[in-house]
């Protein structure tokens, strides 16, 4: 992991007070006139104090950081396993590290499949 386990520990503590909110909804496509598109307006997250200071760090972190964010939810989930880490990664490399923020927490379960992979990976944050 290229990323400090403070920070991945931090963030997942954002996503997780963000999410436990209320149901959290934020579409994949911003254009798309789908109902998710009318529940996120409904939410109104922009001023939401976790999502800024979950966003903000993302957005400092390097694209192979964001992609090993992504995985990292991907691994936890289940998707890959430990020895298909650097495909993870590789797969999250390009669209899915460009919007790792949002990704990650459009995902309501997202704070605890980056716990499961941290844990998978023998990193728990406590």
């Amino acid at each position: 992991m290229h990323i400090r386990h403070e920070t991945l520990c931090g963030l997942i503590a954002l996503a997780r007070e963000f999410q436990a909110k209320e149901e959290v909804c934020i579409p994949q496509d911003e254009n798309s006139p789908s109902e998710d598109w009318a529940l996120q307006i409904l939410a109104h997250h922009g001023n939401d104090y976790n999502v800024g200071e979950f966003r903000s760090i993302v957005h400092e972190l390097s694209e192979r950081q964001r992609a090993e964010l992504v995985a990292l939810m991907w691994l936890g989930r289940g998707d890959y396993t430990v020895d298909e880490w650097e495909d993870a990664v590789d797969e999250a490399l390009g669209d899915y590290s460009i919007r790792a923020a949002e990704y990650v927490l459009a995902h309501p379960m997202g704070s605890d499949h980056l716990e499961e992979g941290l844990i998978a990976l023998d990193m728990p944050c406590e």
